[in-house]
């Protein structure tokens, strides 16, 4: 590169600088896809496959939504069916109305959106932040009810002068975006070595256009959909019935449907799982304390999915799986520790082991010396109303300890075992948990051959946690 000194500068300036053209982008727009594709390490170290994550969080709109929702104006821009001074009418979760909001702004249009009231607030919010119309509407009523957020975007449609609905259930132009560049992307990004996608299924659009295009690439790659329990896709798939027994409703947000849209394309599909609520909330919560992405619900629905299905890969396969949208949206909800309190969903799994202390952390914890006798032993258990003691050695190192039960069996058989010493009838020590464990490992850890777990807080501390003190968090 040959550089020239400017006048009046102090300062370098590459002479051909522009010679490729602006390194920038001329709109937002221009930066929809290419999104990166990340290796799941921490959750799924017990898989023999290895797992990719397409982050679609990088898009402008922090979502995969962006792509269809640009795709769906430009295709209808072409048909004529929108002008700049129109409005843009659509029922959607958040995502996709984020997505048509951003465009919305560029091209010149309005946005009025209806959404359920199970959606969260921040996805409310952001729309609104981009000049949209927000109108929420209940979940728990059927899709032709005219209070559903379906029927109040198609009423809408009638009502409103010069608007247009995009219809991202429906309109083929949401898998058409998926087949150009999700499908394309993976492929590339994969060398080809993709074996099995994993989708979270909504409108369908994704998992269909990204899974035609990598079929057509080489048949033998599995599409695998994830269906929450409340909706229709797993039963239609497996059946052919339509069972209205299976619609109720449920919390997972972006997955599953009442009804059949018409971008799911089950030829395409090869097996729907479904994940619950909870397993998906909780899963949700691990991603960005163990993987460090910031990843919205339909990921922990993913993730949770491939866990489940995970008997099903093998150690060459290469599973990638869709992260649709940000975490950001989900701060009142799977990321707020009272709201998944108040659904039952935090009452084992994420209170942790150094949380069970809470009750006894002001106190110092009692041992026993191993060379101390039983019977004095048996004294400080009946002085401090404990039934498990650690045993130390005269250095302060664990080296075993004593519970209830055990010397109860055994002063059973032998009465003279008091005057002996403790290290002649201790048991193993307790184990070590770590202060962050989660309280269903730390519970698989007390058993009837171990009563207690040791924990040793940030000032170096060492706590006992027994089984009193799960039934105490539980309670």
């Amino acid at each position: 590169m040959v550089f020239e000194i400017q006048k009046n500068q102090n300062f370098l300036l590459p002479q051909n600088l522009f010679s490729f053209g602006p390194m920038w982008k001329k709109n937002i727009l221009e930066t929809i896809g290419n999104t990166p594709l990340v290796q799941i390490n921490k959750i799924t170290k017990d898989l023999p496959c290895t797992v990719l994550a397409k982050i679609e969080t990088t898009n402008p709109g922090n979502s995969i939504k962006d792509r269809m929702a640009l795709k769906m104006i430009e295709d209808a821009e072409k048909q004529g069916l929108i002008k700049p001074g129109y409005t843009i009418i659509e029922g959607t979760s958040g995502n996709t109305g984020m997505g048509l909001a951003i465009a919305a702004v560029i091209k010149g249009y309005k946005c009025i959106f209806t959404t359920t009231d199970k959606q969260s607030k921040e996805k409310f919010d952001a729309l609104k932040a981009f000049g949209a119309e927000v109108i929420v509407c209940p979940t728990d009523v059927e899709p032709e009810d005219p209070r559903s957020y379906y029927s109040v975007s198609s009423r809408l449609i009638k009502e409103v002068p010069n608007s247009w609905k995009p219809n991202q259930y429906d309109n083929l132009s949401n898998g058409a975006a998926h087949y150009e560049s999700t499908g394309p992307e993976i492929w590339e990004q994969t060398e080809g070595k993709i074996t099995h996608l994993v989708v979270g299924v909504g409108t369908g659009g994704t998992i269909t256009g990204t899974g035609r295009y990598l079929k057509e690439m080489n048949p033998n790659i599995k599409v695998l959909g994830i269906d929450t329990y409340g909706s229709v896709f797993k039963k239609y798939k497996e059946t052919g019935e339509f069972d209205k027994n299976e619609i109720y409703p449920y919390i997972t947000e972006g997955i599953g449907e009442d009804f059949l849209p018409a971008n799911v394309d089950f030829s395409i599909i090869d097996h729907f799982e479904k994940v619950t609520d909870k397993d998906a909330a909780m899963m949700t919560r691990r991603i960005p304390r163990e993987e460090g992405i910031f990843a919205g619900n339909s990921a922990g629905s993913a993730m949770a999915g491939i866990l489940q299905m995970g008997h099903m890969f093998k150690p060459d396969d290469v599973v990638v799986v869709i992260f649709h949208d940000h975490g950001t949206r989900y701060l009142g909800k799977m990321f707020n520790e009272d709201w998944m309190r108040d659904r039952g969903f935090l009452m084992n799994d994420q209170t942790r082991a150094i949380q069970l202390i809470d009750s006894h952390k002001h106190l110092k914890l009692v041992t026993a010396n191993e060379n101390q006798s039983v019977e004095s032993a048996l004294k400080m258990m009946r002085k401090y109303f404990i039934s498990q003691l650690p045993v130390v050695n005269d250095a302060g190192d664990f080296t075993g300890s004593l519970n209830d039960t055990a010397l109860f069996n055994m002063l059973l058989e032998n009465h003279e075992i008091k005057a002996q010493t403790v290290k002649e009838v201790m048991s193993a020590p307790f184990p070590f948990v770590k202060p962050d464990a989660y309280m269903d490992e730390v519970s698989k850890m007390i058993t009837k051959d171990n009563a207690a777990v040791m924990v040793k807080d940030l000032m170096g501390d060492v706590h006992i946690i027994t089984r009193q003190d799960i039934i105490e968090a539980i309670s």
